[in-house]
């Protein structure tokens, strides 16, 4: 008798125990999270200045470019010929400068954006240990959750730590 009654026990805590189940929705986390918003416009204004940097470079080497061609017919042919080689390959050297600083600024850009992501996912599992959830899905574009009851939706929360960290 007393084995049936800790069965019974045992079978009602089991059936008691259920997985507490969250999502979160990926896009709008990313979206509204003030770090990321803020390194993205830091890296806007970066390539916006390297814009107008590479148009300067290549505006001011045109120039250099037409005031060869008027004065290249006073030279003779090999002069001229070695003059313009000469600004061929220095204006190949700036374009390839540009191009390395360009993709530096797009690798370090990428690296800070993967950090983010890290941090975002990190926060997660954080909120969903300490508030007891068995799995905290990924929704939005892409996401695993295709529907979610408002309810389980943790999004805001998280989102809301996100940001308070960031601006203290």
């Amino acid at each position: 008798m007393k084995k049936l009654v800790v069965l019974a026990i045992a079978i009602t805590a089991m059936s008691c125990q259920q997985n507490k189940i969250g999502y979160v929705d990926s896009v709008k986390i990313m979206d509204e999270y003030q770090e990321k918003v803020d390194v993205e416009a830091k890296f806007q204004k970066k390539a916006e200045t390297m814009g107008r940097k590479r148009d300067s470079i290549s505006q001011a080497f045109q120039m250099e470019l037409q005031e060869f061609q008027g004065k290249a017919q006073s030279l003779s042919q090999q002069n001229a010929q070695e003059q313009y080689s000469e600004l061929q390959q220095r204006g190949q050297r700036i374009g390839q400068q540009l191009q390395q600083e360009e993709q530096q600024l797009q690798l370090t850009s990428q690296e800070q954006m993967d950090s983010l992501v890290k941090k975002v996912k990190k926060e997660i599992r954080a909120y969903g240990k300490d508030n007891g959830y068995t799995y905290i899905l990924g929704g939005g574009e892409g996401g695993s959750v295709i529907y979610g009851d408002k309810a389980k939706d943790v999004t805001d929360a998280i989102l809301k730590i996100l940001n308070d960290k960031y601006e203290n």
